[in-house]
């Protein structure tokens, strides 16, 4: 049993089925830092198909695979309760609802069944259904938190959002650490200019664990509205402590210090006037050999900007262009107090920017190159590069990915296949 399985105290892979409400908790400690994360996908990848393996694939929510898992296996309550989960997570509905209708066949709670219909038909649009069978469980009225949750969710749905905020408060009542309701009351206190109750209902779900990403994230916004950058800061930090990768916490932690210094420096803007200026001195001005001067022409670098532009391991990758030249290269730059590939993450926004112009979807370039179902040894090549997301891959060329230890051929056709799959491709030179 693996030290998080330990941890939770609960065994996927044991005799016995582990309860529902141990899933919950196993769940909440894997999803709470990608450093559990990881390992614990790890782990389920060197797992034969099983109801222990298509459980854990739903928690880390990667759907398909988990349906290919738990359709294999036997029936019992708790296969069909996270089957119907994650067909209802890939748009499977009609799947879904009959899967919920085998796990209450199998034993399954009535109430968490209803619950789990009621979330489906409402994901679905059918709000109506979606009504009728939450009517039916009326009886949990002032009872069951997650009862007024998806009461509170449905009504959202049909733009009775006042109703929706009353029952998001009654859930609360009910769960002070319902995550999902603090949430969602304070995200509908956000959208209507309420400002300090947003903030106060944000702030309650900061004391529960795990962290809820999005919530840290839209108080760090209001937090950022008034001026107070170091809360904000906070927030996004806690964010980026569980979930390094996240995409929107690393912008938005650029976008704090931004705002820090949003003010008119004189003495600041002439440094970059002369950064400028340096940047524009032709190649020609310096003393190279003739080899590295011929190579520069011909990889198309006249100015000591586009130096910046490019990493050691591309010039090496050039015909003819050896250590000895490289040398000669970063002589001249350190006279400036400059380096090779400086501008790199200039250059990834860049033609990110670029790909979104020919049509690439902006979500798709934010996503992690862990949400990307790379193989292992693909992803860990990147961890290795520092490239996290879709953005910063397409900055990257062959040479540059070849370059790194244990990565061959093999991985580079692989990311290549799945770019092309996507409409994107490797930066070339």
């Amino acid at each position: 049993m693996s030290s998080i399985m330990e941890e939770a105290q609960v065994d996927l892979f044991g005799s016995q089925i582990p309860s529902f409400e141990d899933l919950r908790k196993l769940s909440a400690i894997v999803n709470s830092t990608d450093l559990k994360k990881e390992p614990f996908s790890q782990e389920l990848e060197d797992k034969k198909a099983s109801l222990g393996k298509g459980i854990g694939l739903c928690m880390i929510a990667k759907y398909a695979e988990a349906i290919k898992c738990l359709v294999k296996a036997g029936d019992c309550k708790e296969k069909y309760v996270y089957l119907g989960r994650a067909q209802s997570n890939e748009n499977q509905y009609d799947e879904a609802l009959s899967s919920f209708d085998n796990a209450g066949k199998n034993g399954a709670d009535s109430l968490m069944v209803a619950l789990l219909k009621g979330d489906t038909l409402r994901k679905a649009q059918r709000l109506d259904e979606a009504g009728k069978v939450l009517n039916a469980c009326s009886n949990f009225e002032k009872v069951s938190a997650d009862y007024h949750f998806q009461l509170g969710r449905l009504n959202d749905a049909q733009g009775e959002y006042e109703t929706a905020m009353d029952n998001y408060k009654i859930a609360i009542e009910l769960d002070a650490s319902h995550q999902e309701a603090l949430f969602h009351l304070a995200y509908a206190c956000d959208l209507r200019g309420q400002d300090d109750a947003a903030i106060d209902y944000y702030r309650q779900t900061k004391a529960n664990s795990p962290v809820y990403a999005n919530a840290m994230l839209n108080l760090a916004v209001l937090y950022e509205d008034i001026g107070e950058y170091d809360r904000a800061e906070i927030c996004v930090d806690m964010v980026l402590d569980c979930h390094p990768n996240h995409a929107k916490a690393r912008l938005f932690a650029k976008d704090i210090q931004s705002s820090r210094v949003m003010i008119y420096d004189e003495e600041r803007e002439k440094m970059l006037t002369q950064h400028n200026q340096i940047l524009e001195i032709p190649i020609s001005d310096f003393e190279l050999s003739v080899r590295s001067r011929n190579c520069l022409k011909k990889m198309g670098i006249h100015k000591i900007g586009d130096l910046l532009r490019i990493s050691e391991l591309e010039l090496l990758s050039y015909k003819n262009f050896g250590e000895t030249s490289l040398a000669e290269i970063r002589a001249i730059l350190d006279q400036k107090e400059l380096k090779l590939g400086m501008s790199l993450e200039d250059q990834c926004k860049a033609i990110a920017a670029e790909a979104v112009a020919e049509g690439a979807d902006q979500e798709l370039l934010a996503t992690t190159v862990d949400e990307f179902g790379l193989s292992v040894r693909a992803k860990r090549c990147l961890q290795r590069l520092n490239i996290r997301t879709l953005a910063e891959l397409i900055s990257k060329t062959e040479a540059e990915l070849l370059g790194c230890k244990n990565f061959g051929v093999t991985s580079l056709d692989e990311i290549k296949e799945k770019l092309e799959s996507n409409d994107l491709s490797l930066r070339t030179l």
